[in-house]
């Protein structure tokens, strides 16, 4: 198996997960933070409530006699009675809901629909574009892998005690989750959703992978079957702007301007409600042109939130690439025998390395590992500037972690006056500097001897600035954070811009 393809290192900051986890899948807090404002608090109290995404008391209906209830539509879980201010059940009078013992009674509250059928988990595959019903133009889509496998066990056939998935890898409503891997078998979960490809998203994915169908965008889906070496089975690869409909709901995948392969995942439910998950994403204006966007109002957000924090006002992406450019160029003209070198992370930042490739008219080089993912992405423009040879390009692509001093000295060694200097980049949002700004020119580079390092500001997550712009269009309901939730100052913080951005709309 290929080497871990590390996720972003801008958010491979992953949620961790222990029995320190309260219910929602957040740190336990000391019992004197349940007097302060909290992110329980604010999401159930001020602006996005989930019990407002129940539907109305007309389409709510009671679940059949004899089936099991076992939902991850409303996410129910213990500290939500205390939230929606539902008494806990009566001994004896229970049903099980979510791993939880609850009054049968709340199903008709809730408006908790019956859990669908174990043949729509196991039906005839249905390819884009065929099997569309009568009242729908969408292609409908059905699994038809094996069946899942609920709980495991350990090297000593123990079973191992599940982990609870957190409520935000959740979508209200339907049986889906989103980036939810790590976490095995999700209880009434039926179709796990992929965003894309990076460590910190796919964590959890396996080649047993046997819980259920994976839904992710056609490169996705090459990458994890060829780095991962899941199934086929069980990998439903899905075309951007193709809508889809899945256990009754439509999906449409959306370009995410991240890394190849990454979507926005649009959910549009059958009584109307409409969800968007960006997973990892950068904003741009081109977003705001996509007829999903620009037609009704969006319930429930799940925004990446990387750089939620007003520090964080990135140049545009196309900005920083022509500062690379000219730096490059500048530095080849002075010393013709540079070698330049792009840090990278084993997806993303292609865009960098392919515009000094195309300026220079220049070959890339680059390991093999490298070699195969991007051969996979299926770019002409790219693979045909791929170069095995190490001798023959100025233009060699590194891992971003690699790119320091010491090593690149060493490297340049490798090279036996091939080579007189080093010019590196490392293209990543935390380089930022607030001091330089939008002037990209008064970005200081870091030399030591033959070695010059500039660290850009060229990220693949939106700015804060970005954010503010995109929800102001988008105006959702309410908003989900999905990064750097672990902290409840952060949570608070977020909140409170959203409320400011959402104000009068």
């Amino acid at each position: 198996m290929a080497a871990a393809i590390t996720g972003d290192a801008e958010t491979d900051l992953t949620l961790p997960v222990s029995d320190d986890l309260d219910d929602n899948g957040f740190p336990a807090s000391p019992p004197a933070a349940a007097t302060t404002s909290s992110f329980a608090h604010d999401f159930y109290r001020s602006g996005i409530d989930w019990s407002s995404l129940q539907a109305p008391p007309s389409h709510r209906r009671r679940p059949v006699a004899g089936v099991t209830e076992q939902v991850c539509g409303p996410l129910v879980q213990k500290n939500l009675f205390q939230a929606w201010g539902i008494e806990k059940p009566a001994a004896g009078t229970t049903e099980k809901l979510c791993g939880q013992r609850v009054q049968k009674n709340l199903f008709q509250a809730w408006g908790i629909k019956k859990p669908p059928r174990e043949e729509a988990a196991q039906g005839a595959p249905v390819g884009a574009g065929a099997g569309a019903s009568s009242s729908s133009p969408s292609p409908s889509v059905a699994w038809s892998g094996r069946k899942r496998r609920w709980g495991g066990s350990d090297e000593n056939g123990a079973s191992r005690k599940p982990v609870a998935c957190p409520f935000y890898k959740k979508i209200p409503g339907t049986p889906f989750t989103v980036d939810a891997f790590r976490y095995g078998a999700v209880e009434g979960c039926y179709a796990y959703f992929l965003s894309h490809f990076h460590n910190d998203h796919y964590g959890g994915l396996t080649k047993k992978w046997c819980h259920g169908p994976i839904y992710c965008t056609a490169i996705t889906a090459r990458l994890v079957k060829m780095l991962l070496s899941i199934d086929s089975a069980y990998v439903c690869p899905l075309e951007l702007d193709t809508e889809y409909v899945i256990d009754g709901v439509k999906v449409t995948f959306l370009e995410a301007n991240h890394c190849p392969g990454a979507a926005l995942i649009h959910f549009r439910l059958s009584d109307g409600k409409t969800y968007l998950h960006t997973g990892d994403f950068r904003a741009s204006k081109s977003m705001q042109l996509h007829p999903l966007l620009q037609t009704g109002r969006i319930s429930l957000l799940y925004l990446d939130t990387t750089y939620c924090n007003p520090k964080y006002k990135f140049p545009p992406q196309e900005d920083v690439i022509d500062f690379v450019v000219r730096t490059a160029q500048r530095y080849l003209k002075k010393q013709p025998k540079t070698l330049i070198v792009v840090g990278a992370y084993s997806i993303g930042k292609e865009n960098v390395y392919l515009a000094i490739s195309q300026a220079l008219e220049v070959p890339i080089y680059t390991d093999a590992s490298r070699r195969r993912i991007l051969h996979s992405f299926g770019w002409p423009d790219l693979s045909k500037r791929i170069s095995s040879c190490n001798q023959s390009s100025p233009l060699h692509v590194l891992p971003l972690a690699s790119v320091q001093h010491e090593n690149l000295k060493n490297y340049l060694e490798t090279f036996n006056q091939r080579f007189l200097s080093v010019l590196a980049f490392r293209p990543t949002g935390w380089t930022f500097s607030e001091a330089a700004g939008q002037e990209l020119d008064l970005i200081k580079p870091s030399s030591r001897g033959r070695v010059t390092i500039y660290g850009v500001p060229y990220s693949e997550h939106s700015s804060f600035t970005e954010l503010r712009d995109f929800l102001k269009f988008l105006r959702p309901q309410k908003v989900i954070p999905t990064v750097n939730v672990g902290n409840a100052a952060n949570r608070d913080k977020m909140q409170a811009y959203f409320r400011e951005w959402l104000k009068g709309t």
